[in-house]
């Protein structure tokens, strides 16, 4: 049995792998979400961040701090409406998915999900995934704007979750389909 040894910083390899998705952050108050975004941006090769309406955008002491430089890394832009953004990317082909639990929302992890996400790779088509405020979610009208609606199915007592671990597990799920339909 070979020795299970752990790994640090310097025996990792960058492989610079980046996927046609993008996150749109809509309203996203706190600092260290933005930081752990970064975060999540760098480790699953997230394309492009958009930091739009209220939400803080480096330099900024804490984004910095939780982000451990990867926001010198992640390329991201400032973008003061949303709903804008969305309404000038669906011009050029862009697949809208808003993360949230609604009334029509499908599973992250169905068949329908990943037959969209299929779709979106066969066609070449970017995919953006909107995130909404941690208070109240993706606004009414993103929701509207999306191509589709998409939740993590909860098993517990609560009905949500914190945004930068939904935002994980969905961007995770996407990359996941989008290698096995390359």
């Amino acid at each position: 049995m070979s020795e299970n040894i752990q790994l640090t910083h310097k025996d990792h390899k960058t492989s610079n792998t980046r996927f046609p998705l993008n996150i749109i952050a809509s309203d996203i108050s706190s600092p260290q979400n933005i930081g752990s975004l970064f975060r999540l941006c760098d480790a699953l090769g997230v394309d492009k961040l958009y930091l739009c309406g209220e939400t803080p955008v480096p330099p900024n002491a804490k984004i910095n701090k939780t982000s451990r430089s990867t926001e010198k890394h992640v390329v991201f832009e400032k973008h003061d409406n949303a709903v804008e953004l969305v309404t000038t990317l669906k011009k050029t082909g862009a697949f809208i998915i808003s993360l949230e639990i609604t009334s029509s929302s499908i599973s992250i992890d169905s068949a329908d999900f990943t037959d969209a996400v299929k779709n979106t790779i066969v066609n070449s088509y970017p995919v953006y995934l909107v995130l909404g405020s941690e208070n109240s979610g993706v606004s009414d009208e993103l929701l509207s704007l999306s191509d589709l609606t998409a939740h993590i199915t909860m098993l517990g007592n609560n009905s949500s979750m914190n945004v930068i671990s939904a935002a994980s597990i969905a961007c995770f799920e996407i990359t996941r389909n989008m290698k096995a339909f390359e």
